[in-house]
């Protein structure tokens, strides 16, 4: 007679948790960069570049090269093949950027944020962006589309040392209007920090929740299905700035500019992608001047 022996089924390890598949399991991605401008002896002669000197990844987040379409700024495309978040992903994006060095941060397409599966498990998304003094960095992703049902947190922190410069820019669309699938579940929550010499200059959450009368009411959304906010940090004029921005943008009531603690902010409230992304991209035309003392530079992978 042949007796069968049944072993007890493996443990989870704890730290094994991209495996899982309860409420508890994570799948983990990160990316961390680091950029640096070349000294003349690096150079030998040539025009000085900021270099990418780290690119230390984990998971489905890289970059395969940088580019240089003005010749000294480094442009940079994230990569994350998924294309999106489903219930457990965890991306952190880590960039810094040394003194007197640019770098100019994009996307290769928009983002997705799936639906939440059936436990309701959420994703996450943290940008950590720094900055030394004289260095400049540029954060201009594609937009971001939220399915109906997603659940997850958005963090942005920027840290700016002395004189450092920072321009970017979210832009988020709910649900899929064309495809008649508004966003009528889930909970989206988005987190700003921007710091100067570790002084908080802009601390904002916002929670997406279109079951809350907030949602619909005038004095929140409104019902509204795009929204995007655009910031600019260490402008050389930023109150001339606000001003060229009224002036050069088309005059409507989805959008308007503030100017406080040294933080320029544009936000925008419609129901249109198409608009929202032409705004923050001319404003960044008017913008980029004052930033850095050059005009805008489009990354080639907007064109594709």
């Amino acid at each position: 007679m042949t007796i069968l022996q049944t072993l007890p089924r493996p443990v989870t390890a704890p730290n094994d948790s991209g495996h899982r598949f309860d409420a508890g399991r994570r799948w983990a991605a990160s990316i961390d960069l680091g950029f640096r401008k070349d000294t003349p002896q690096d150079t030998r002669g040539d025009s000085e570049r900021t270099r990418l000197v780290r690119a230390r990844h984990r998971g489905p987040l890289r970059v395969q090269r940088p580019f240089y379409p003005e010749g000294d700024v480094c442009h940079v495309y994230l990569l994350h093949p998924p294309g999106g978040l489903v219930s457990g992903d965890e991306l952190r994006i880590d960039a810094t950027v040394e003194a007197c060095a640019h770098a100019l941060l994009t996307t290769p397409a928009a983002a997705k944020l799936y639906r939440a599966d059936s436990k309701g498990v959420a994703w996450g998304q943290h940008v950590r962006l720094n900055v030394a003094s004289g260095g400049c960095l540029e954060w201009l992703p594609q937009e971001t589309l939220c399915f109906d049902g997603s659940r997850g947190v958005q963090t942005t922190e920027i840290s700016l040392d002395g004189d450092a410069r920072c321009l970017g820019w979210e832009v988020l669309a709910l649900g899929r209007p064309a495809s008649r699938l508004p966003f009528e579940s889930g909970r989206i929550e988005q987190r700003f920090r921007l710091a100067r010499e570790g002084r908080p200059l802009w601390l904002e959450r916002q929670p997406l929740d279109p079951t809350h009368p907030r949602f619909r009411g005038r004095w929140g959304q409104g019902g509204a299905t795009v929204q995007a906010t655009l910031w600019g940090v260490g402008l050389a004029s930023p109150a001339e700035c606000v001003e060229a921005l009224r002036a050069t943008l088309p005059a409507s009531p989805r959008w308007a500019v503030t100017l406080r603690h040294d933080v320029l902010l544009l936000r925008y409230l419609g129901d249109s992608r198409n608009e929202a992304w032409d705004l923050c991209q001319r404003a960044w035309d008017v913008l980029r001047p004052s930033l850095c003392a050059r005009k805008a530079c489009v990354p080639r992978i907007w064109l594709t």
